[in-house]
């Protein structure tokens, strides 16, 4: 059998034409805990392809063990996904299916896959996704916070100044904001939340969703903390953090940070007058309130 030809896909940027002789590349959910949530139509993807790229195999073969599948198992972690995708996309060009699967969870959410599916988008190879569980979406749908329009920001960085100025970019963010953190770094990630949303905002922890030690906990930032704080066991397992959105003052002519600091750099550089004219028209509020809080601003100074 004659050798495929090297190709190298991760140069191009654009989704390439579709190719017809190619397998497809099945992005597969699979459970974050209970394993009765995964669909049958994920188990007949499995079940079918001729390789599954999986996060973790030794993980992945456990659940696979579990269902009975036979397919083999092939590494695709974010150690790995950059050099090996390639080998992926050789067999999906000779035509095999190839399943992606995460060690739990949608593939890419906080896990990897982003460059493999990029990869084969930019050789012409079908892409399907697979759609199921899904931690912060099963969050999300239980916490009773707004849902319509939220944002989701991953894991936060790791030491305190990258993560306070993380939640600092975001405070005044008006949709649900959704976070997964790790347990061991779980109190700390909410002291800063208090620190920097206010101990009054609305959160909810959900830890080991659908695991039999479930918790899903809402209450204002600062009650949140302390009950995390007083009970050891809700610093383990997997956590998703939401938190209710920022809402602006009552008052309509209330003038935000972000107003604030473009006032600030404007009275630097122009008299009292012109600044609150042009910060007026930068940001949309009314002349005579900037004026009229740059004005106090000065008498206080």
């Amino acid at each position: 059998m004659p050798l495929l030809p090297t190709i190298e896909v991760c140069v191009l940027t654009a989704p390439g034409p579709l190719n017809s002789t190619a397998g497809s590349l099945f992005v597969v959910a699979t459970p974050i805990g209970n394993l009765d949530d995964i669909s049958a139509r994920a188990l007949k993807v499995l079940r079918e392809v001729k390789l599954i790229a999986a996060e973790d195999t030794r993980h992945s073969q456990r659940l696979m063990q579990h269902f009975g599948i036979s397919t083999p198992l092939a590494a695709c972690h974010e150690h790995n996904e950059r050099e090996e995708g390639s080998r992926f996309i050789v067999r999906l060009l000779a035509g095999d299916d190839v399943a992606l699967i995460s060690d739990a969870g949608t593939p890419l959410i906080s896990d990897p896959g982003y460059h493999l599916v990029r990869q084969a988008r930019a050789a012409g190879i079908n892409v399907v996704p697979v759609p199921g569980a899904c931690a912060l979406i099963a969050a999300l749908s239980a916490a009773g916070l707004p849902s319509d329009r939220f944002i989701f920001e991953g894991f936060l960085p790791a030491k305190a100044v990258g993560r306070r100025a993380r939640l600092q970019a975001v405070k005044e963010e008006p949709r649900t904001l959704i976070f997964y953190e790790a347990p061991h770094r779980i109190l700390e990630c909410l002291q800063d939340m208090e620190l920097v949303f206010g101990g009054d905002r609305l959160a909810l922890l959900a830890r080991e969703l659908t695991k039999t030690f479930e918790t899903l906990k809402g209450l204002p930032l600062e009650e949140l903390r302390a009950f995390v704080e007083g009970d050891s066991n809700q610093q383990r397992g997997e956590c998703v953090v939401l938190v209710a959105g920022w809402t602006a003052p009552e008052a309509e002519d209330a003038v935000g940070s972000e107003a604030m600091r473009i006032l600030d750099l404007l009275l630097k550089e122009m008299p009292l007058k012109r600044a609150a004219a042009l910060a007026a028209e930068i940001t949309g509020l009314r002349k005579n309130v900037l004026y009229q809080v740059a004005l106090d601003k000065q008498k206080a100074e």
